[in-house]
């Protein structure tokens, strides 16, 4: 087994979802004590918040790569990030180490073909709904069209991961604000949801909605103990 190497912290409560996930799918797959091989790097995600609103990705592109060559340095033999958003930052953590990158984008893009869907809808920060670098990589690599919720609705799911689901808040209103917006992209032709920031599986689960939905924590940690076992 290989040892998987994680950029946490963004926020600690899905990190620790990624902990839980790959531990179990190790001893899902080798039963007994098997655990899994791992290092995290966790940032403060205080810091790396304030400079995502602040639009200041030159920045955040040095600190995630540092985070990378300090896993590395460390003995990992792969890079995992685990959230949605700082996936803006991948390139600079490609180019930073010489070890192999699970790309979230890709790890849900191949669970999506596997259900042979074409147009998805996209749930997750601002900047992973609004920026291309979700969702160009679905399309590219995939054939799948993302759609994404209109401007108020963005704004409300936004709201929600930031002053509610990284701080640990899961409530009930926001739950249903968010059946509610799913409801409205499946209207538009969304045949599935992508749960595209690490915090909302804490909230929605496939008993919310009548659609596939992806869970990107998941799905992302699964892959890597995939990676890491081959």
């Amino acid at each position: 087994m290989q040892t998987i190497g994680l950029i946490g912290g963004m926020s600690w409560e899905s990190s620790l979802e990624y902990y839980r996930i790959l531990n179990e799918k190790v001893k899902d797959l080798l039963g007994g004590f098997s655990s899994c091989k791992c290092l995290m790097y966790s940032v403060d995600f205080a810091e790396i918040e304030t400079l995502q609103h602040k639009d200041e990705w030159a920045q955040l592109d040095k600190l995630m790569a540092d985070a990378a060559v300090r896993l590395y340095k460390g003995g990992a033999d792969m890079i995992v990030l685990c959230t949605n958003t700082m996936h803006l930052c991948s390139e600079a953590i490609v180019q930073s180490v010489p070890i192999p990158f699970l790309h979230i984008a890709e790890a849900t893009g191949e669970e999506i073909v596997k259900h042979n869907l074409k147009k998805v809808g996209l749930l997750g920060t601002n900047f992973t709904m609004t920026k291309d670098f979700y969702k160009e990589v679905l399309t590219d690599k995939y054939g799948i069209e993302t759609i994404i919720p209109n401007e108020q609705d963005r704004e409300q799911i936004h709201r929600i991961i930031y002053e509610e689901l990284v701080l640990g808040k899961i409530l009930p209103e926001s739950r249903e604000t968010y059946k509610a917006i799913i409801k409205r992209l499946q209207d538009n032709g969304a045949e599935g949801i992508i749960l595209g920031c690490t915090e909302i599986p804490l909230l929605i689960s496939k008993n919310d909605v009548d659609l596939p939905i992806f869970d990107t924590t998941r799905i992302h940690a699964e892959k890597a103990v995939e990676w890491a076992m081959r």
